[in-house]
């Protein structure tokens, strides 16, 4: 029978109880269709042999036994693909859950691929079938079905034989180093706290205009402030594009505003258009010297862009022969920046990424290594084992 908890005294029980175990399984179900923060609608929690989904939105209930189990360092939680969940609990407690173990990022290390999902890790490890059909369904409603609890429950039991299996995985590959390195990244509360002065880089601008950059940034960071502080989506506030079409237009009145598109005329006259109209003009009034610019991509040297195809080889070599995901070693632009520069400061010449591909990605753009073909496979061989002997 499926446990749901709806009272704080069953979940304080519940809760001690896993507080012995070494590890829990940890997933959410949320909302987020029409605010700005994330509505939490159930968590779900397992231990070795206990299982239970919590429903937050009960009346009187307290979470504050879960809290303190997600902030217990003693206890490993276990998650995939926790970026979401994990920013959940620290917007509620302002505390990150730690130590953490995200199977998704284990899976890429271990060879599963690239951001791979949870069914699939289910399929190929537990031998489950998940039935999706819950997928989309509205967690807000109450009451929740039992094919609902059913859904939900098996994102973290069946997680506990991933958890396990993988674990197994790393300890036998030597590669429990690589997940620590990115649990650190997921562990760190800057993760988290974004800036609203920075949110203008999501709009992915196509101009290195400072003065378009400026305006954009003033109004981005409005925006952002305002979504939160009414705990909106930031597009059902004000549109991406109608921030653009102010950032190129720059209106200096509620008129003028009122032409932009998306934007009514009461919007445009009432305060939230004349806040807008505020931050643009801070934008504007930015001395050069203070205003943002796009990130300069370093334009290759001569001759370097057959580099840059090479270096593409030897990632798929070198992620095929250690079974690790391609995205999670590197990326386009850690090899562009590569093959421009030797001292690039891109991942990929840090840490675990360097020792399996980085130093033989530097020395293969300095002649020292080889890519040679044998009709059927490509290998990697130092160049001085394909000089003639003398």
């Amino acid at each position: 029978m499926t446990t749901l908890i709806t009272d704080t005294k069953t979940l304080d029980v519940f809760c001690r109880g896993l507080a012995k175990a070494e590890y829990i399984t940890v997933d959410t179900e949320f909302m987020r269709e029409k605010t700005y923060y994330p509505q939490l609608c159930l968590i779900q929690l397992a231990g070795p042999d206990t299982a239970a989904a919590i429903d937050p939105l009960a009346p009187g209930i307290d979470l504050k036994p879960v809290f303190d189990l997600l902030a217990d360092p003693g206890i490993l939680k276990v998650f995939h693909a926790a970026r979401q969940d994990i920013e959940i609990f620290y917007q509620l407690t302002g505390v990150v859950p730690a130590p953490l173990f995200d199977t998704q990022v284990a899976a890429m290390v271990c060879g599963f691929g690239d951001s791979v999902g949870y069914e699939t890790l289910a399929t190929k490890l537990v031998n489950a079938r998940i039935d999706k059909s819950s997928r989309f369904t509205d967690w807000s409603h109450r009451p929740l079905a039992p094919h609902q609890l059913d859904y939900a429950l098996a994102d973290v039991t069946h997680l506990r034989i991933i958890y396990d299996k993988l674990s197994a995985m790393l300890e036998k590959n030597g590669r429990a180093s690589w997940l620590t390195e990115e649990m650190a990244v997921l562990s760190n509360p800057a993760t988290y706290d974004a800036d609203p002065m920075d949110s203008w880089r999501r709009l992915k601008p196509r101009t290195n205009s400072t003065k378009f950059l400026a305006i954009l940034r003033e109004i981005a960071a409005w925006r952002e402030i305002e979504a939160r502080k009414r705990d909106l989506p930031r597009n059902r506030l004000l549109r991406d594009e109608a921030l653009l079409e102010i950032a190129a237009r720059v209106p200096n009145n509620a008129d003028e505003l009122a032409k932009i598109r998306a934007l009514s005329k009461g919007f445009a006259e009432g305060p939230m258009g004349r806040q807008l109209l505020e931050a643009a003009q801070r934008g504007l009034d930015l001395p050069k010297e203070q205003r943002p610019e796009l990130p300069q991509k370093a334009d290759l040297p001569a001759g370097r862009g057959p580099i840059l195809e090479l270096l593409k080889v030897l990632l798929k070599l070198r992620c095929e022969e250690h079974q690790a995901a391609q995205k999670l070693v590197a990326n386009s632009a850690d090899l562009e920046a590569i093959a421009a520069d030797d001292n690039a400061d891109t991942p990929a010449l840090r840490g675990w990424r360097r020792e399996i591909f980085g130093e033989d990605a530097l020395a293969l753009k300095h002649g020292r290594l080889a890519l040679t073909a044998d009709g059927s496979s490509v290998r990697v061989v130092p160049v001085h084992e394909l000089e003639p002997a003398p």
